[in-house]
């Protein structure tokens, strides 16, 4: 695994203990929105995810698609980290998620960590319905793709996390950098 990925990855674990143990009644759907606007709001502000998850339109909002595939048979990386079960509730299973050890911050920037709090103080409380609920307001990148481009489970791109004079700004930055970046190579 490359040094980038492995990095993300371990802010992905970190990430997830984090809100599991700041936030009350984290589950599955919870976790994927707490992830979702912890990655498109930083990259909103800075032009660059924290996890690096790529987010799905489905129709209860953005899912990390491999994370959702992956809760099934969590990998070796969450032992010892965070523990997923499936809990009986009056409106069926639910998968739970609880930390199993402490919180290391050292993966993450200022910017990350304050983002990381922000969001457990706001939705500290929130349940699933919340959630989606939030997720589903107009002009957010889910309600875009899913109700006014009508595409069901696409990917959600993150540059629609930008207000649209900032996304001529980033991608044009992108472009430039991606140029200088291919003269290098040369």
């Amino acid at each position: 695994m490359g040094m980038i990925i492995q990095h993300e990855r371990e802010k992905l674990i970190e990430a997830v203990k984090f809100f599991a143990q700041n936030t009350r009644k984290l589950g599955k759907v919870k976790l994927f929105k707490l992830l979702y606007f912890l990655d498109f709001t930083h990259f909103r502000d800075t032009g660059r995810p924290v996890t690096g998850l790529d987010y799905f339109a489905w129709k209860m909002g953005p899912v990390p698609k491999t994370l959702f595939e992956e809760l099934g048979e969590p990998g070796d990386d969450w032992g010892g980290n965070c523990a997923f079960k499936l809990l009986k509730t009056a409106k069926g299973e639910m998968l739970t998620v609880n930390s199993l050890s402490e919180f290391r911050p050292d993966n993450f920037s200022k910017r990350e960590l304050r983002l990381l709090r922000e969001l457990c103080d706001q939705f500290f409380n929130s349940d699933a319905e919340q959630m989606v609920e939030k997720t589903h307001l107009e002009n957010l990148p889910w309600h875009q793709v899913f109700e006014v481009e009508n595409r069901k489970q696409a990917l959600i791109p993150y540059p629609m996390s930008l207000k649209k004079q900032d996304k001529e700004l980033m991608l044009n930055a992108i472009d430039e950098r991606e140029s200088v970046l291919s003269a290098l190579r040369r």
